[in-house]
C-alpha cells in the first residue's frame, strides 16, 4: 500500500541531498577547464532532478488522499485493524522478495564509497563527455561555425566571405550587404536561421550548462514584442548583389524568387506551369500568414542575437584562435595537434577569470596562447591591409599572407573567371583593369605567359621556406637543407 506522506518525506529528503550535492560540488577546486566544465554539467544534472522532484512534491501536496491519510492518523481512537493490515502487507512483500536490495538516497552521493558498478557509470560519463564536443570546439572553448559558414556562402545573393569575416558579421541581420532583403523570403534562409539557432542552443547547453536558457528566451521575447513593428513596405529587391529599398523591379518574380535579364524571357516565364503554381500558392497565402512568417523570422533573429550576446567572449576567442592557427606553419600545427591528443593538463592560472589575458590592441595570439609582442606585430606588418580586387575585394592582413595568396585557390579562381592564366607575370597584380592591361601588353610583345617547369614547381623545406625546383635541388646537393 503506497503512502502519500511517505512519498512526500522521500521527496523532501532527496531534494535536501541534491542541494547538499550541489554545495559539495561548488566547494571543490577544479584545476582545469575540463574539470570545471564537468563540475557544471554535474551540477546541472542535479538541478534538473531537483526541479522535477519539486514539481512532483507540489503535486503530492495537492493530492486529496494526503488529507484523508492525515485525518486517519490523527484520530485518537484509531482502529488497529488498519495498522495490522498494512503491517501484514509489508511483511508479505518482504517474504516474497527476501533479497531485494534497498537503494538508499544517501548512497548515490557518496563518491568515496562507489562500487564497481558506479565506477562503470563514471567511465561511461567520461566517455560521453569526450565525445560531446568537436575538435574545433576544444571542450567548449571555441565555437565551431564552419558548417554554418559553408551554408551561408551558398545562400543566394550574399557576399561570399572567408571564415573570420563571417564570425564578425553573422549577426548583422539588419544589413542588406550581409543578408539582402530578397534573401529573407527564401526557404534556404529560414533553414539557415534554424540551423544557427539550434547550434547556439546546443552549444550553450553543452558548454554553459548553468546558463538559464529559459530566462534568456523570455527576456528576448519580451523585448521583441515591445520593439517589433510589422513592415508595411514592399519587399526590397536585390540587383547584382546590392540591396535596394525600391519596390521589386519588373524583371523580378516574387512568386518564384528569381531575377530575369530580359523582358522576353520574363514574359515567357509568366506563362510557365511552375510560375503559375507558385503564384497560385502565393495568392492562397493571406497577408496575415506572410506577416506571421516575417514575425517568426524576426523573432528567431532576436533569439540568435541574445545567444550571441551571452557568447560574446567565446566568439572573440574563437576569432583569435582561428587567426592564430592561420599564422602557424604546418609543423607547428602538427605539434599542437599532438599536444591536444596527449591532453596535457592546463594550469588553472590560464583559465581563471582574474588573470584573463589583456589584449586591448587585438594582437594575434602566439603558440603559447598569449598575444605576440607589438614589435613583432609591426615587424611582420600584420596591421597593414592588402586588398585584392581579383579575389572579390578580399583584404589580406600582412605582407606574408598577401604574397602567399597569389597561388591560393581564391586568386586562381578569380583569374580563371577573368579568362587569364595565373602566371608569374601577374604576380603583385590585384586590380582587374591592370590584369587586362598587362595581358594585352604581353600579347603585343609576344611574351609567353608560360614559364619553365623549374620555376612553376615549388618546394618547401622543414622550416616552411619556399623555393623553386632549381634552387631547391642546388641547396639540397650542397647539404644546406
Amino acid at each position: 500500500m503506497d503512502s502519500v506522506l511517505e512519498e512526500q518525506r522521500l521527496s523532501h529528503e532527496l531534494i535536501e541531498r541534491l542541494e547538499e550535492a550541489c554545495v559539495q560540488e561548488f566547494l571543490s577546486d577544479p584545476k582545469t577547464h575540463r574539470d570545471r566544465l564537468k563540475l557544471e554539467q554535474s551540477v546541472d544534472g542535479y538541478l534538473t532532478r531537483l526541479n522535477k522532484q519539486s514539481s512532483r512534491l507540489a503535486e503530492l501536496y495537492q493530492d486529496e488522499s494526503r488529507t484523508n491519510e492525515i485525518e486517519t492518523i490523527s484520530k485518537p481512537s484509531l482502529n488497529l485493524d488498519a495498522f495490522y493490515q498494512q503491517l501484514t502487507a509489508i511483511n508479505g512483500h518482504h517474504d516474497k522478495y527476501p533479497n531485494q536490495q534497498i537503494d538508499a538516497p544517501e548512497f548515490e552521493f557518496l563518491h568515496f564509497a562507489a562500487d564497481d558498478d558506479q565506477h562503470d557509470e563514471v567511465d561511461d560519463a567520461d566517455e560521453k563527455f569526450e565525445h560531446m564536443f568537436s575538435g574545433e570546439e576544444h571542450y567548449g572553448r571555441y565555437l565551431d561555425l564552419n558548417a554554418l559558414h559553408g551554408e551561408y556562402v551558398n545562400l543566394k545573393n550574399v557576399n561570399r566571405v572567408e571564415y573570420i569575416p563571417y564570425l564578425d558579421r553573422l549577426d548583422k541581420f539588419e544589413s542588406d550587404q550581409v543578408y539582402p532583403a530578397a534573401l529573407k523570403t527564401t526557404e534556404a534562409y529560414r533553414q539557415y536561421l534554424d540551423h544557427l539557432h539550434d547550434y547556439l542552443v546546443s552549444f550553450l547547453q553543452r558548454a554553459r550548462p548553468l546558463v538559464d536558457l529559459q530566462s534568456i528566451n523570455d527576456t528576448a521575447n519580451d523585448d521583441f514584442e515591445k520593439t517589433y513593428k510589422p513592415s508595411t513596405s514592399s519587399a526590397t529587391h536585390t540587383t547584382n548583389g546590392h540591396a535596394t529599398n525600391a519596390p521589386a523591379a519588373a524583371l523580378y518574380c516574387q512568386a518564384c524568387q528569381k531575377d530575369f535579364a530580359k523582358q522576353t524571357v520574363y514574359d515567357a516565364h509568366l506563362k510557365g506551369k511552375k510560375h503559375i503554381k507558385a503564384q497560385t500558392k502565393l495568392d492562397q497565402e493571406g497577408a496575415d500568414d506572410r506577416v506571421d512568417k516575417r514575425k517568426a523570422l524576426a523573432l528567431k533573429e532576436a533569439l540568435i542575437l541574445a545567444y550571441l550576446d551571452v557568447l560574446k567572449d567565446t566568439r572573440q576567442q574563437t576569432k583569435a584562435n582561428v587567426e592564430r592557427k592561420q599564422a602557424l606553419t604546418d609543423r607547428e600545427r602538427t605539434l599542437e595537434q599532438e599536444q591536444n591528443d596527449i591532453e596535457i593538463a592546463e594550469d588553472s592560472d590560464n583559465d581563471s577569470d582574474e588573470e584573463r589575458i589583456y589584449n586591448p590592441l587585438k594582437l594575434p595570439l602566439g603558440w603559447d596562447g598569449k598575444p605576440i609582442p607589438y614589435w613583432l606585430y609591426k615587424l611582420h606588418g600584420l596591421g597593414v591591409e592588402y586588398p585584392c580586387e581579383i579575389c572579390g575585394n578580399y583584404v589580406y592582413m600582412g605582407r606574408k599572407a598577401f604574397d602567399k595568396h597569389f597561388q591560393e585557390a581564391r586568386h586562381v579562381y578569380g583569374m580563371r573567371c577573368l579568362g587569364l592564366t595565373n602566371s608569374r607575370q601577374f604576380h603583385e597584380i590585384t586590380k582587374i583593369a591592370d590584369a587586362y592591361a598587362l595581358n594585352e601588353k604581353l600579347k603585343k610583345q609576344n611574351v609567353s605567359s608560360q614559364v619553365k617547369d623549374d620555376n612553376v614547381e615549388e618546394y618547401e623545406d622543414e622550416e616552411g621556406n619556399v623555393f623553386n625546383k632549381k634552387i631547391y635541388e642546388d641547396l639540397k646537393r650542397q647539404g644546406l637543407l
